[in-house]
Protein backbone atom coordinates (compact mmCIF):
# COMPACT_ATOMS: atom_id res chain seq x y z
CA UNK A 1 0.00 0.00 0.00
CA UNK A 2 1.00 3.41 -0.87
CA UNK A 3 0.44 6.75 1.73
CA UNK A 4 -1.36 9.72 -0.30
CA UNK A 5 -2.13 13.36 1.50
CA UNK A 6 -4.89 15.95 0.57
CA UNK A 7 -4.09 19.43 2.09
CA UNK A 8 -6.78 21.91 3.12
CA UNK A 9 -6.34 25.42 3.10
CA UNK A 10 -7.99 29.21 3.66
CA UNK A 11 -5.98 30.75 0.30
CA UNK A 12 -5.96 34.61 1.05
CA UNK A 13 -4.98 37.29 -1.75
CA UNK A 14 -1.18 36.48 -0.77
CA UNK A 15 1.14 34.10 -3.45
CA UNK A 16 3.78 34.07 -1.14
CA UNK A 17 1.83 33.59 2.26
CA UNK A 18 0.15 30.76 0.69
CA UNK A 19 2.98 29.26 -0.58
CA UNK A 20 4.65 29.37 2.85
CA UNK A 21 1.21 27.75 4.15
CA UNK A 22 1.35 25.21 1.51
CA UNK A 23 4.84 24.37 2.07
CA UNK A 24 4.46 23.63 5.68
CA UNK A 25 1.32 21.58 5.14
CA UNK A 26 2.95 19.56 1.89
CA UNK A 27 6.31 19.03 4.70
CA UNK A 28 4.34 17.69 7.36
CA UNK A 29 2.12 15.33 4.64
CA UNK A 30 5.64 14.14 3.41
CA UNK A 31 6.98 13.65 6.89
CA UNK A 32 3.88 11.13 7.86
CA UNK A 33 4.51 9.27 4.56
CA UNK A 34 2.72 10.52 2.15
CA UNK A 35 4.35 9.38 -1.52
CA UNK A 36 1.60 11.56 -3.05
CA UNK A 37 -0.11 15.08 -2.42
CA UNK A 38 -2.93 17.08 -3.46
CA UNK A 39 -3.15 20.61 -3.10
CA UNK A 40 -6.63 22.20 -3.34
CA UNK A 41 -7.91 24.41 -6.17
CA UNK A 42 -6.10 27.89 -6.65
CA UNK A 43 -3.94 27.23 -3.76
CA UNK A 44 -2.32 30.31 -4.46
CA UNK A 45 -4.35 32.80 -4.79
CA UNK A 46 -8.22 33.01 -5.07
CA UNK A 47 -8.28 36.74 -6.23
CA UNK A 48 -8.77 36.77 -9.19
CA UNK A 49 -6.82 39.50 -10.66
CA UNK A 50 -3.69 38.11 -10.14
CA UNK A 51 -4.04 34.95 -12.21
CA UNK A 52 -2.75 36.38 -15.49
CA UNK A 53 0.47 37.30 -13.51
CA UNK A 54 0.77 33.75 -11.76
CA UNK A 55 0.54 32.14 -15.00
CA UNK A 56 3.47 33.78 -16.43
CA UNK A 57 5.36 33.39 -13.63
CA UNK A 58 7.89 30.30 -13.50
CA UNK A 59 9.06 31.24 -9.28
CA UNK A 60 6.20 29.60 -7.80
CA UNK A 61 6.89 26.05 -10.05
CA UNK A 62 9.85 25.87 -9.57
CA UNK A 63 9.47 26.21 -5.38
CA UNK A 64 6.98 23.11 -5.85
CA UNK A 65 9.62 21.14 -8.02
CA UNK A 66 11.97 21.70 -4.93
CA UNK A 67 9.25 19.98 -2.60
CA UNK A 68 8.80 17.04 -4.58
CA UNK A 69 12.90 16.34 -5.01
CA UNK A 70 13.54 17.43 -1.01
CA UNK A 71 10.83 14.95 0.13
CA UNK A 72 11.05 12.77 -2.95
CA UNK A 73 7.20 12.89 -3.66
CA UNK A 74 4.94 13.10 -6.05
CA UNK A 75 2.44 16.26 -6.41
CA UNK A 76 -0.65 17.64 -7.28
CA UNK A 77 -0.58 21.25 -7.86
CA UNK A 78 -4.35 21.41 -7.40
CA UNK A 79 -5.18 24.17 -9.75
CA UNK A 80 -3.20 26.92 -10.58
CA UNK A 81 -3.21 29.43 -13.21
CA UNK A 82 -1.46 28.84 -16.24
CA UNK A 83 -1.36 30.12 -19.84
CA UNK A 84 -4.55 29.06 -22.33
CA UNK A 85 -2.66 26.67 -25.29
CA UNK A 86 -4.62 28.58 -27.59
CA UNK A 87 -2.18 32.09 -28.09
CA UNK A 88 -4.75 34.03 -29.46
CA UNK A 89 -6.98 33.48 -26.30
CA UNK A 90 -6.99 36.36 -23.50
CA UNK A 91 -8.20 34.08 -20.82
CA UNK A 92 -5.96 31.66 -18.76
CA UNK A 93 -6.68 28.16 -18.18
CA UNK A 94 -7.53 26.91 -14.42
CA UNK A 95 -4.55 23.83 -14.70
CA UNK A 96 -4.49 20.86 -12.74
CA UNK A 97 -0.29 19.98 -12.57
CA UNK A 98 1.13 16.75 -11.66
CA UNK A 99 5.10 16.95 -10.68
CA UNK A 100 6.99 13.71 -10.12
CA UNK A 101 9.51 13.12 -7.62
CA UNK A 102 12.30 14.98 -10.02
CA UNK A 103 10.25 17.84 -9.86
CA UNK A 104 9.33 17.77 -13.37
CA UNK A 105 5.43 18.72 -14.49
CA UNK A 106 4.49 15.02 -16.15
CA UNK A 107 0.76 15.89 -16.54
CA UNK A 108 -1.45 18.72 -16.89
CA UNK A 109 -5.44 18.57 -16.92
CA UNK A 110 -7.16 22.30 -17.82
CA UNK A 111 -10.55 22.36 -15.84
CA UNK A 112 -12.90 21.24 -18.47
CA UNK A 113 -16.45 22.76 -16.64
CA UNK A 114 -16.51 26.20 -15.76
CA UNK A 115 -18.27 27.48 -12.85
CA UNK A 116 -21.08 30.11 -13.16
CA UNK A 117 -23.71 29.73 -11.17
CA UNK A 118 -25.63 31.87 -8.28
CA UNK A 119 -25.51 30.05 -5.13
CA UNK A 120 -26.69 32.36 -2.78
CA UNK A 121 -24.19 33.19 -0.60
CA UNK A 122 -22.55 36.22 0.63
CA UNK A 123 -20.41 36.40 -3.25
CA UNK A 124 -23.38 35.77 -4.73
CA UNK A 125 -22.34 34.48 -8.20
CA UNK A 126 -19.68 32.93 -9.49
CA UNK A 127 -18.16 33.44 -12.94
CA UNK A 128 -15.55 31.29 -13.91
CA UNK A 129 -15.70 31.47 -17.83
CA UNK A 130 -14.55 35.22 -17.69
CA UNK A 131 -11.57 34.41 -16.10
CA UNK A 132 -10.67 31.07 -17.82
CA UNK A 133 -10.99 29.28 -21.25
CA UNK A 134 -11.64 25.71 -21.36
CA UNK A 135 -10.40 22.57 -21.70
CA UNK A 136 -11.16 19.58 -24.02
CA UNK A 137 -8.79 16.98 -22.96
CA UNK A 138 -9.43 14.03 -20.65
CA UNK A 139 -5.94 13.31 -18.68
CA UNK A 140 -5.04 10.38 -16.79
CA UNK A 141 -1.37 9.76 -15.62
CA UNK A 142 0.73 6.62 -13.86
CA UNK A 143 2.38 7.83 -10.62
CA UNK A 144 3.56 5.61 -8.08
CA UNK A 145 0.31 5.10 -5.71
CA UNK A 146 -1.73 4.17 -8.43
CA UNK A 147 -3.12 5.35 -12.34
CA UNK A 148 -4.69 8.82 -11.79
CA UNK A 149 -7.28 10.33 -13.37
CA UNK A 150 -7.42 14.33 -13.16
CA UNK A 151 -10.55 16.43 -12.33
CA UNK A 152 -10.81 19.94 -10.26
CA UNK A 153 -13.96 21.38 -8.43
CA UNK A 154 -17.05 21.81 -10.35
CA UNK A 155 -16.56 18.75 -12.31
CA UNK A 156 -17.36 16.32 -10.22
CA UNK A 157 -21.02 17.39 -11.10
CA UNK A 158 -20.48 15.70 -14.31
CA UNK A 159 -20.03 12.04 -13.48
CA UNK A 160 -19.68 11.16 -17.81
CA UNK A 161 -15.92 12.69 -17.09
CA UNK A 162 -15.67 10.29 -14.40
CA UNK A 163 -16.61 7.48 -16.46
CA UNK A 164 -14.17 8.14 -18.87
CA UNK A 165 -11.29 8.66 -16.54
CA UNK A 166 -12.03 4.97 -15.26
CA UNK A 167 -12.30 3.27 -19.15
CA UNK A 168 -8.84 5.01 -19.62
CA UNK A 169 -7.74 3.21 -16.81
CA UNK A 170 -8.13 5.65 -13.50
CA UNK A 171 -7.66 3.86 -10.14
CA UNK A 172 -7.87 6.68 -8.22
CA UNK A 173 -8.89 10.49 -9.33
CA UNK A 174 -8.45 13.79 -7.45
CA UNK A 175 -10.34 16.32 -7.27
CA UNK A 176 -8.85 19.80 -6.09
CA UNK A 177 -11.70 22.29 -5.32
CA UNK A 178 -12.82 25.50 -3.95
CA UNK A 179 -15.91 24.23 -3.26
CA UNK A 180 -18.03 27.24 -1.21
CA UNK A 181 -19.60 26.70 1.82
CA UNK A 182 -23.22 26.64 0.46
CA UNK A 183 -22.78 24.00 -1.98
CA UNK A 184 -20.42 21.73 0.00
CA UNK A 185 -22.54 21.66 2.73
CA UNK A 186 -25.72 20.61 0.51
CA UNK A 187 -23.69 18.89 -1.90
CA UNK A 188 -19.55 17.85 -1.31
CA UNK A 189 -19.72 14.45 0.17
CA UNK A 190 -22.74 12.49 -1.63
CA UNK A 191 -21.09 14.15 -5.32
CA UNK A 192 -17.85 12.71 -3.95
CA UNK A 193 -19.04 9.15 -2.89
CA UNK A 194 -21.11 8.65 -5.41
CA UNK A 195 -18.39 9.72 -8.25
CA UNK A 196 -15.94 7.04 -6.03
CA UNK A 197 -19.04 4.31 -6.07
CA UNK A 198 -20.13 4.59 -9.88
CA UNK A 199 -16.43 4.22 -11.05
CA UNK A 200 -15.07 2.12 -8.17
CA UNK A 201 -12.03 4.31 -7.89
CA UNK A 202 -10.35 6.09 -4.85
CA UNK A 203 -11.09 9.69 -4.84
CA UNK A 204 -9.14 12.14 -3.23
CA UNK A 205 -10.67 15.57 -2.08
CA UNK A 206 -8.55 18.23 -1.49
CA UNK A 207 -10.93 21.56 -0.69
CA UNK A 208 -10.13 24.95 0.60
CA UNK A 209 -12.14 26.05 3.79
CA UNK A 210 -12.98 29.34 6.09
CA UNK A 211 -13.67 32.59 5.02
CA UNK A 212 -11.46 34.32 2.03
CA UNK A 213 -11.98 37.28 2.06
CA UNK A 214 -15.75 38.86 3.37
CA UNK A 215 -17.35 37.06 0.34
CA UNK A 216 -16.43 34.38 0.00
CA UNK A 217 -16.22 30.92 2.05
CA UNK A 218 -15.56 28.01 1.50
CA UNK A 219 -16.69 24.50 3.00
CA UNK A 220 -13.54 22.56 3.88
CA UNK A 221 -13.96 18.91 5.03
CA UNK A 222 -11.32 17.59 2.57
CA UNK A 223 -11.04 13.49 2.45
CA UNK A 224 -10.20 10.50 0.78
CA UNK A 225 -13.00 7.80 -0.07
CA UNK A 226 -12.30 4.34 -0.77
CA UNK A 227 -13.76 2.69 -4.22
CA UNK A 228 -16.68 0.97 -1.94
CA UNK A 229 -17.84 4.74 -1.15
CA UNK A 230 -16.28 4.62 2.73
CA UNK A 231 -14.78 7.88 3.50
CA UNK A 232 -11.50 6.26 4.75
CA UNK A 233 -9.74 9.78 6.04
CA UNK A 234 -11.44 13.52 6.64
CA UNK A 235 -10.96 16.88 7.92
CA UNK A 236 -13.59 19.04 9.38
CA UNK A 237 -13.57 22.85 8.27
CA UNK A 238 -9.76 24.36 9.73
CA UNK A 239 -6.58 24.21 7.48
CA UNK A 240 -4.80 21.15 7.64
CA UNK A 241 -4.11 17.31 5.83
CA UNK A 242 -5.54 14.04 5.85
CA UNK A 243 -3.91 10.84 5.21
CA UNK A 244 -4.98 7.90 3.76
CA UNK A 245 -3.54 4.22 2.48
CA UNK A 246 -4.30 3.13 -1.03
CA UNK A 247 -4.99 -0.46 -1.21
CA UNK A 248 -4.98 -1.39 -5.05
CA UNK A 249 -6.32 -5.26 -4.01
CA UNK A 250 -8.84 -3.60 -2.01
CA UNK A 251 -9.69 -2.08 -5.22
CA UNK A 252 -9.25 -5.09 -7.56
CA UNK A 253 -11.93 -6.93 -5.24
CA UNK A 254 -14.57 -4.59 -5.56
CA UNK A 255 -14.36 -4.09 -9.06
CA UNK A 256 -14.34 -8.04 -9.65
CA UNK A 257 -17.21 -8.73 -7.02
CA UNK A 258 -19.18 -6.35 -8.87
CA UNK A 259 -18.29 -5.67 -12.18
CA UNK A 260 -20.29 -2.85 -13.40
CA UNK A 261 -17.99 -1.80 -15.88
CA UNK A 262 -18.95 -5.30 -18.24
CA UNK A 263 -22.03 -4.73 -17.12
CA UNK A 264 -23.06 -1.41 -19.04
CA UNK A 265 -25.69 -1.39 -21.87
CA UNK A 266 -26.18 2.25 -22.62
Amino acid sequence: MSRVAVIQMTSLADPLVNLATARTLVADAAAAGARLVVLPEMFLSLEGKRYPGLAASTDWQEELASWCRQWKIWLVAGAVPQAAPDEQETRVSSACLVLDEQGEVVARYNKIHLFDAAVGDAQGTYRESERFAPGDEVVVIDTPVGRLGLSICYDVRFPELFRQLRERGAELICVPAAFTWRTGQAHWEVLLRARAIEQQCYVLASNQCGWHDEKRRTWGHSCVIDPWGSVVASLAEEPGFALADIDLKHLADVRQNMPVASHRRL
